[in-house]
């Protein structure tokens, strides 16, 4: 088993974009500020989409601005198409994330196009970033299910991804979009993808619908993977979903992480601090316990509701 991981920070835009209380530029800047204070180094700070769709992300640009560039800092932002990368572009980002779908009924749903069409897409994108000197990260989602089709063929995930990877997406991050995975199914299906990609190229973004994120990670780290998505807080959730808790908690897998003696490089009670304030600001709890366990014990002390 490895003996370190990295681990790519989703909450400010993965997690933020399916609340039902958008917060605002400030308070987002400040959110990522505690997550770069307590260690992150990949942080997916927000995306270039319809403000109309996903009022979340509004002002996407001026958290970037206001953010600006950091030395050993790597900010994404989600695009999903030409429009989306040239503001994105213009916001000056230095790296940027594209989605594609393993269900072809998720992806008329969600983009409303089929997975060949959001190829299409993607293709300028792909070009615009190589001439701008932009990283290119690339995102398959219903990896291990879909609410629509069920189970989605282990032959059409390995394909998107590999598609993915051939664009030029340096890395793809595998999605349990409605977190119905389970431990053999989750390693055997990065097992597939890696003998078409390295596995060095392959990142897990586990949700924790059906409890099951921690021991599909573990799955996973133990197949061969050293690139975990998670957002603080346990932030999210799918609504496409019934019941959705929301992506994997940031500290949950750390502490299970460095438990384990695989070391992270974040500092659990920083970590929870930022998990206990921005569950202030979106008027509830953090999802996971382990976040008002450690801010107490640090005396940042509780998450008070008004």
């Amino acid at each position: 088993m490895m003996d370190s991981v990295r681990l790519v920070e989703v909450g400010p835009r993965d997690g933020l974009q399916n609340e039902v209380r958008p917060l605002g530029v400030a308070e987002r800047v400040q959110m990522i500020e505690g997550l770069i204070d307590a260690g992150l180094k990949t942080i997916e700070a927000g995306s270039f989409v319809s403000a109309k769709w996903v009022p979340q992300m509004a002002g996407s640009a001026e958290v970037l601005r206001t953010l600006g560039r950091r030395d050993g800092v790597t900010f994404q932002m989600l695009v999903p198409n030409m429009k989306g990368f040239e503001a994105a572009r213009d916001a000056g980002a230095e790296e940027i994330a594209i989605f594609a779908s393993a269900s072809e009924s998720f992806s008329q749903k969600n983009i409303n196009c089929s997975i060949e069409e959001s190829f299409g897409r993607f293709a300028p994108v792909l070009e615009g970033a190589r001439e701008a000197g932009m990283r290119v990260r690339g995102y398959v989602s219903c990896v291990l299910g879909c609410p629509y089709e069920g189970k989605v063929a282990l032959e059409s995930v390995v394909t998107v991804a590999r598609r993915l990877h051939d664009l030029g997406c340096y890395e793809v991050s595998l999605g349990d979009t409605i977190g119905t995975g389970t431990p053999m199914a989750a390693a055997a299906m990065v097992r597939a993808v890696a003998q078409e990609i390295p596995m060095s190229a392959i990142a897990l973004h586990e949700h924790n619908t059906y409890g099951q994120a921690l021991a599909n990670i573990l799955a996973c780290l133990e197949a061969g993977v050293t690139t975990f998505d998670a957002s603080v807080g346990g932030l999210g959730g799918c609504p496409y979903a019934k019941g959705a808790t929301g992506n994997v908690s940031t500290e949950e897998l750390v502490y299970m992480l460095e438990g384990m003696g695989v070391s992270t490089g974040i500092d659990l009670t920083k970590l929870a601090a930022v998990a206990v304030t921005t569950a202030g600001q979106l008027g509830r709890r953090p999802v996971s316990p382990i976040s008002e366990i450690v801010a107490e014990r640090s005396g940042a002390g509780l998450v008070t509701l008004g």
